[in-house]
Parts: C-alpha cells; structure tokens; sequence
C-alpha cells in the first residue's frame, strides 16, 4: 500500500503558505498588506512564509512604487500553480481513499 501523504508537498504544511497560494491562485496579483491583513499576520511572519514560497520559485514578487509610497505585490509562478494543483490533486486523493 502506498505511503497516503507521499504526494504532499512539504512547502505547503504551513496553513499560511496554504493561505497564500489558495489566495494567489484566484487572484492575479495581491498586495502585502492584503495579505497580512486577510491572514492576519504580522509584517515577519507574512515575510517568512514568503520567502519560502519565493525561494520554491512558487510565487513573484513584483516592488514599485504607488506615488511616493513603495508597493510590493505578489504573483504565483506556473510552477508554483502547478505545485499547488498536485499538492489539491493528492490531498483529494488520500480523502477519497478513506
């Protein structure tokens, strides 16, 4: 019998990582506070979780400036959407098979 949780994605253990792709995947682009605020986070945490999925290449990070004020937004990466859909696809398998 095959180990059920083997086609999870490690990255996404995290129900933050979880939120940001579930948001990204749905949206083109979010915003830093967008997402410390949808989340409810603080600035580090919401930074680290980030850079994890930065790091994967799953997500970009887009800097520019609204006026005088910097903007971070943030995009998913088609590897990160195909990373996220394998990890939907596997957790809907192993729920299936219970």
């Amino acid at each position: 019998m095959k180990n059920p949780i083997a086609d999870l994605n490690k990255i996404f253990d995290s129900r933050i990582r979880l939120g940001v792709m579930s948001m990204l995947i749905v949206n083109h682009e979010i915003s830093f506070n967008d997402l410390k605020q949808m989340l409810e986070l603080t600035d580090g945490n919401l930074a680290s979780h980030l850079n994890t999925l930065e790091q994967a290449e799953f997500i970009e990070v887009h800097k520019g400036f609204i006026g005088r004020k910097t903007s971070t937004t943030y995009s998913i990466t088609i590897l990160g959407k195909q990373a996220f859909k394998a990890h939907l696809d596997a957790l809907e398998k192993m729920i299936n098979k219970l």
